[in-house]
């Protein structure tokens, strides 16, 4: 572990883009993926400077996530938070169900145990990033990259890894509105039938298997969902008929991506046929959006410099 007369003057930490939920992991599963979140933070008079995504719609003062996820890792030693700048270049689509608030947590965490010239602990990074965020589905791997599986036990959490096919690709539908997440969890419900459980907890357990061995004909029916999935259906318009259309189009499975509205399906070839077919079939219910193709990526939360 290093000194702290050793700790830096300005550092810069990417993190990446995570998909949650994956259809029946609810609050449990998520992806880290090839989009990335840009966080430089100096030593000097405090400013807060955004651009990329969502650049005019973040806040410029301490409540802004990285500030006070950054602000977190100092409270966490016990050592007095100093004056920095922060300068955030973002290229996750805010709001949509990419994990832009988690990418801001983990990289305000990082960048703060960082500064403070300490080693980076992950497991104390995802400690205090899952009691920010309130569950690990992002968080766990915008910090460790890949696909994890997290849970609490206790008072703490636990992450596993599943392994990807190399050849698995994500079509990313980018609708031009943002999603609340505090509107998509309001309408679940708190009760769920036995028969919806089992439902899930079938397919959720075929989803690990079926990515950890390759066999992805069987996610077209592990990637489905009775917990959130038709619930969010009712504020997101155009979700089923999108999600149908990817898989007309050649994906493996698909599914709304976190609290929405992105719609995420899984491909290893013929992306861009779904991608065509996914912006098609939002157009026909008067929704602009956009498409990204990019790979699931095994490095999360990392300082470049």
């Amino acid at each position: 572990m290093s000194s702290q007369n050793n700790t830096p003057q300005r550092l810069t930490v990417r993190v990446p883009a995570t998909s949650a939920n994956l259809g029946p992991g609810f609050d449990s599963i998520g992806l880290a993926v090839d989009l990335w979140n840009v966080l430089t933070v100096e030593r000097g008079p405090f400013e807060v400077v955004n651009e990329g995504s969502g650049a005019d719609e973040l806040p410029t003062d301490e409540s802004n996530l990285v500030v006070s996820s950054t602000r977190a890792a100092f409270e966490a030693r016990d050592v007095e938070f100093p004056e920095l700048k922060f300068h955030s270049v973002n290229e996750i689509p805010l709001a949509r169900g990419l994990g832009s608030s988690s990418a801001a947590i983990v990289g305000g965490i990082v960048a703060g145990f960082a500064l403070q010239g300490e080693a980076i602990d992950l497991a104390e990074v995802l400690e205090l990033a899952a009691e920010i965020e309130g569950h690990p589905d992002n968080v766990a791997p915008a910090i460790y990259g890949g696909c994890q599986i997290g849970i609490k036990n206790g008072d703490g959490w636990i992450t596993s890894e599943i392994t990807l096919p190399d050849d698995l690709q994500a079509v990313i539908l980018i609708p031009d509105y943002v999603g609340e997440t505090s509107e998509a969890r309001a309408v679940l419900g708190d009760e769920v039938t036995r028969t919806d459980a089992v439902f899930n907890i079938g397919r959720a357990a075929l989803l690990v298997n079926a990515l950890s061995t390759g066999q992805l004909d069987l996610l077209k029916y592990a990637t489905e969902d009775r917990l959130h999935q038709p619930q969010r259906a009712g504020i997101y318009k155009g979700m089923n008929t999108i999600i149908k259309a990817a898989m007309t189009g050649g994906a493996h499975g698909a599914f709304l991506s976190g609290a929405g509205p992105c719609i995420l399906a899984f491909a290893s070839e013929r992306q861009y046929t779904v991608a065509y077919e996914m912006t098609e079939a939002a157009r026909l219910h008067g929704i602009d959006a956009s498409t990204r193709v990019v790979r699931p990526t095994s490095r999360g939360a990392h300082v470049i410099d």
